[in-house]
């Protein structure tokens, strides 16, 4: 009887102990299976928080603007940057008040021409309505009105208007800080245009704070075949000549840059002779 309880209690204890190991075991995998879910998504987390950074530092760099309004398009530079712009693949829209140019713009594959007048806002806005970006060469004068300031600004308050964020505004070297760069004989014979530019420019600094801007100050436009040497530069100071057609490319490259967004840039070619340029200075290039 007594090795009988002996025996039991024996068999008790064995289970007790049996009964440990596998609470024990079950518990060890439990902490290391917790462990590892923890760890995973911690890793998890992180991949999205490094995801989510990289979409919210480099959104132009996702983004390809698709279809791009053009003010200014129907000749000269405005011209040339419909030309790149059809080259890169990009649906165009170009507001002209001219039959001629209506007429010859829609003729042409990936482009839609729309009259309208740009010293008029709604004209402007409605044109641009649909369209993810916005480029604008306008320069002039009409009746004794600055389209520099006019239309530029027209633009301007239509993009904001429609939440049209991208925004390429050309001017002229001369407009804002980079007024020493030109020479006082040539900002006095410009200097109508380049004071209503450079108050389109500060519109657009100023006010439109949420746009991702960019401002592109050509030096002295010239009509001939591009060279693909021009450049991009933050130096205020620097001054010289550029083909037409070049600036139209640098423009449309800057268009999908986001380093230039939020930035004012002249646009000069080093391989190009000009008299107002400082020989022998060197001009750093903005990297796109």
């Amino acid at each position: 009887s007594i090795r009988h309880r002996s025996s039991s209690f024996i068999w008790k204890v064995k289970g007790i102990w049996s009964n440990m190991k596998y609470y024990r075991t079950l518990l060890l995998f439990l902490l290391v299976n917790s462990v590892s879910s923890f760890l995973s998504n911690k890793q998890s987390f992180a991949s999205r928080h490094v995801r989510a950074s990289a979409d919210r530092e480099g959104s132009s760099a996702l983004m390809a603007y698709k279809k791009v309004f053009v003010a200014g398009g129907t000749r000269g530079l405005g011209r040339f940057v419909i030309d790149k712009l059809l080259e890169s693949g990009t649906e165009v829209v170009a507001l002209t008040r001219s039959d001629g140019a209506f007429e010859e713009l829609n003729g042409i594959d990936g482009v839609t021409a729309v009259m309208g007048d740009a010293f008029d806002q709604k004209s402007v806005e409605n044109a641009m309505d649909g369209c993810d970006a916005a480029i604008t060469t306008l320069g002039g004068s009409t009746d004794d009105r600055r389209i520099d300031y006019e239309g530029n600004n027209n633009v301007i308050e239509s993009a904001g208007i429609l939440g049209v964020q991208r925004i390429i505004l050309v001017t002229s070297i001369g407009c804002g800080s980079s007024k020493e760069a030109a020479p006082p004989s040539v900002f006095e014979v410009l200097k109508e245009a380049l004071q209503a530019k450079e108050k389109a420019e500060n519109i657009l600094i100023k006010y439109y704070t949420n746009s991702n801007w960019t401002i592109i100050r050509p030096g002295g436009l010239k009509t001939e075949p591009m060279t693909g040497n021009a450049i991009l530069t933050e130096d205020n100071t620097a001054i010289g000549a550029i083909h037409r057609e070049d600036v139209a490319n640098l423009v449309v490259k800057a268009l999908d840059s986001p380093a230039t967004e939020r930035k004012i840039l002249s646009a000069i070619d080093p391989s190009i002779m000009s008299s107002v340029a400082v020989e022998g200075k060197q001009i750093a290039a903005f990297a796109l």
